[in-house]
């Protein structure tokens, strides 16, 4: 049979034609490159956070606080010399005379003051807050130093003035030496013919010993200065108990100031060391049998000695004086 009309009727029993299209780009095909540029966010995230933990661990805590104070906010007064109202007056970085305004150094280190025991705060002379980016690292440790021995100095007023003004400690004035080592500030408790600073032969340490080593605590304890306690003795031989000399001694007398000293709040963790030296540092070496070799030093050390230690070995950043 053959198809009539113009509706091109199929033939009766014919098999019917099937047209299957096939669409491309849909369902589970390809998604295009977006995932790729999330992947590279990703990974570049990653690898600034692995750069950040690298940083913290290379560098020492002064330059810490030196990228955490270049990057906080300041104050930009630059004069206009220009036509241009940006922050360089329409000039390049490099060009002479963009820094001519104080306010636009940057700030490198913010010290603030070391609080006395009563909470007054130091003079605003002992601070510094507009160092610029042109000063280098031998400047700055310079500047820094400055400041410590400032700091130092106050300490020591301050302990004098607590041995002056309290009525239990007067007699202690022989005592208690002051004195400047290479190594900081040492602060000694030494005995003397009529006042002895421990029980004899004993590491007990006698009321105004605890007293004094009271006061001295509440001083240091407002610094960042981290500290060395060390025991020393005369060169009379010790034979109290057996296998128990000088160097036991001392280095017990040693242990029970650093007791002391944390018990009335000083940090434990800024403390160095603690040690017994028997009688090989004596105060009088020409008389080493003296009683004022028998005695305790403490030492506030230096922190341009500690700064080697800080580069070995990250420390905790902290402020220069805390508040």
């Amino acid at each position: 049979m053959s198809n009539k009309g113009s509706g091109g009727k199929q033939e009766a029993g014919a098999q019917p034609i099937i047209i299957k299209r096939i669409k491309k780009g849909g369902g589970h095909g390809h998604h295009g490159g977006a995932w790729k540029v999330a992947y590279a966010d990703f990974v570049t995230a990653m690898m600034a956070f692995f750069l950040l933990l690298w940083l913290l661990n290379a560098t020492t805590e002064e330059q810490k606080r030196g990228i955490s104070n270049y990057f906080a906010p300041i104050a930009i007064a630059v004069s206009q010399e220009s036509g241009s109202d940006g922050v360089l007056a329409g000039k390049s970085p490099g060009q002479e005379g963009v820094q001519a305004s104080p306010a636009s150094q940057m700030t490198v280190f913010q010290l603030t003051g070391v609080k006395d025991p009563e909470g007054q705060d130091h003079p605003p002379e002992t601070r510094d807050t507009t160092s610029g980016p042109e000063m280098n690292q031998d400047e700055l440790a310079k500047k820094m130093d400055e400041i410590e021995e400032k700091a130092f100095k106050k300490a020591e007023d301050q302990l004098k003035h607590a041995i002056d003004e309290q009525t239990d400690l007067k007699n202690l004035a022989d005592n208690l030496v002051i004195d400047r080592v290479p190594e900081g500030l040492r602060i000694q408790l030494v005995d003397q013919a009529k006042v002895e600073m421990f029980t004899s032969g004993s590491a007990i340490p006698l009321d105004h010993t605890v007293a004094l080593l009271k006061k001295v605590a509440d001083v240091i304890k407002t610094m960042p200065n981290r500290i060395s306690i060390s025991g020393h003795t005369d060169a009379i031989p010790f034979g109290g108990r057996a296998n128990y000399g000088n160097w036991e001694l001392s280095a017990d007398r040693a242990n029970a100031s650093r007791r002391i000293l944390t018990e009335a709040g000083f940090p434990i963790k800024n403390i160095v060391r603690v040690e017994g030296k028997a009688e090989t540092d004596p105060f009088y070496k020409d008389n080493p049998n003296a009683p004022t070799n028998r005695r305790i030093s403490i030492v506030l050390l230096k922190e341009s000695l500690l700064r080697p230690m800080a580069k070995a070995k990250p420390v905790t950043p902290k402020e220069i004086f805390r508040p």
